[in-house]
């Protein structure tokens, strides 16, 4: 696999595929900077070798040119993070930007403006890839969060820079990260899949089967399982039609050797807000009119143990709802397992939308070993699918 390391880019121009796909309030101010942060150690090597560095992304689903998906709006904070001043250029393809490219000196950033602008990104356009092409003499792609879309800058765009294509730092990271939950794991290994719905993790469940010893299945997708036990889930969110594939995961799980632990008690609410009335009751019995939202004192006290006894842990959505305070107990919880877990010499990665906002918001960034940065993506790699941005670098 060709990383950064592999290239000195010395006097060259590389064209780098970022994913700045950022959230903005109302001021058009960028409110989490983590994507620009991801992409600094990559631009800094390149600057270090005496190259420049010219950036593609995205920004939120423009149709044609809006003012407000521009990437103007993030210069300010790239030039603060990089602390040096970053060019930008209002639009990624054409006679304006070719002379920017030109007039970029090594050392220097140059932006280029939203490349969903154009239609024929997201069509994977060939003729518009070539385009972006021309800008670099090396491609590195690093967006994680875009790799499972063969879109023009993420996928086709490869195909021009034979034997000068490379993956950035971040997009390494992310590979060897998950690589070494699946592939390369220290035993015993231990997958936690939270999250309302067993429908959107079913292919993640079952190709993980053969690689994991335990597996905790929390948040709203539980009752699915517990009511094809027959157990009683009150006003608990449930998949009916997915209870009889629940009862087969169960199944498989069993011949192959996997131990899964589903919650034994939650806390109820009789109704969806932050000021309900709650109670703990078993999982099998919860009273008509109240539903689950959150992991309870048993449950969280068996799943920390299953935790502290793995040496890798995947975890990849809540145990409850815990976007309202009152509910988020079990996950904050979840979280010093995980802590300590890793404080002990475990592997722990942490990927998939809501996990990493909980994450982030409860302050355990820094606690577990790797916060992945694409959603989608990592549950493509989860599921055993091969990315197009991966494989467009490794081909």
């Amino acid at each position: 696999m060709k990383i950064l390391q592999d290239f000195n880019f010395k006097d060259k121009k590389a064209i780098i595929r970022v994913d700045f796909n950022v959230p903005l309030n109302d001021k058009f101010e960028v409110t989490d900077t983590t994507r620009i942060e991801a992409a600094k150690s990559t631009l800094i090597k390149i600057l270090n070798d005496g190259g420049s560095c010219i950036l593609m992304s995205h920004l939120g689903r423009p149709k044609g040119f809006q003012n407000e998906f521009s990437l103007r709006h993030i210069v300010e904070d790239i030039s603060n993070i990089m602390g040096s001043n970053v060019k930008f250029v209002e639009d990624c393809i054409g006679e304006k930007v070719e002379k920017a490219v030109a007039d970029l000196k090594n050392g220097k950033i140059l932006l280029l403006e939203n490349l969903r602008f154009y239609a024929e990104e997201e069509k994977g356009d060939v003729a518009f890839a070539e385009k972006l092409s021309k800008l670099g003499d090396i491609y590195v792609n690093d967006a994680f969060g875009t790799a499972h879309r063969a879109h023009a800058s993420t996928t086709i765009i490869a195909q021009f820079f034979e034997g000068k294509k490379c993956f950035g730092d971040l997009l390494a990271r992310e590979i060897e990260s998950i690589d070494k939950v699946l592939n390369n794991s220290e035993k015993p290994v231990l997958a936690i899949l939270g999250g309302a719905k067993v429908s959107s993790k079913i292919t993640v469940i079952e190709n993980i089967l053969d690689k994991v010893d335990h597996l905790i299945l929390g948040g709203g997708m539980s009752f699915t399982f517990i009511k094809a036990h027959g157990g009683k889930i009150g006003n608990s969110i449930c998949e009916d039609d997915k209870m009889e594939l629940a009862l087969d995961i169960l199944k498989q799980a069993k011949e192959k050797g996997v131990t899964v632990h589903i919650p034994v008690d939650v806390v109820v609410a009789d109704k969806f807000s932050n000021d309900a009335n709650t109670q703990i009751c078993d999982i099998y019995n919860i009273p008509d009119g109240w539903e689950g939202v959150d992991a309870g004192p048993k449950s969280i006290a068996l799943f920390d143990e299953v935790v502290n006894k793995c040496k890798t842990i995947l975890w990849n959505g809540p145990l409850g709802v815990f976007e309202m305070e009152k509910f988020a107990a079990g996950t904050i919880a979840l979280g010093h397992s995980i802590e300590k877990a890793t404080k002990n010499g475990a592997f722990s990665l942490v990927g998939g939308g809501d996990s990493v906002a909980a994450v982030k918001q409860f302050g355990f960034e820094d606690k577990v070993s790797y916060v992945s940065t694409g959603g989608g993506a990592m549950l493509e790699m989860l599921e055993g699918k091969s990315l197009p941005g991966i494989d467009a670098i490794l081909n």
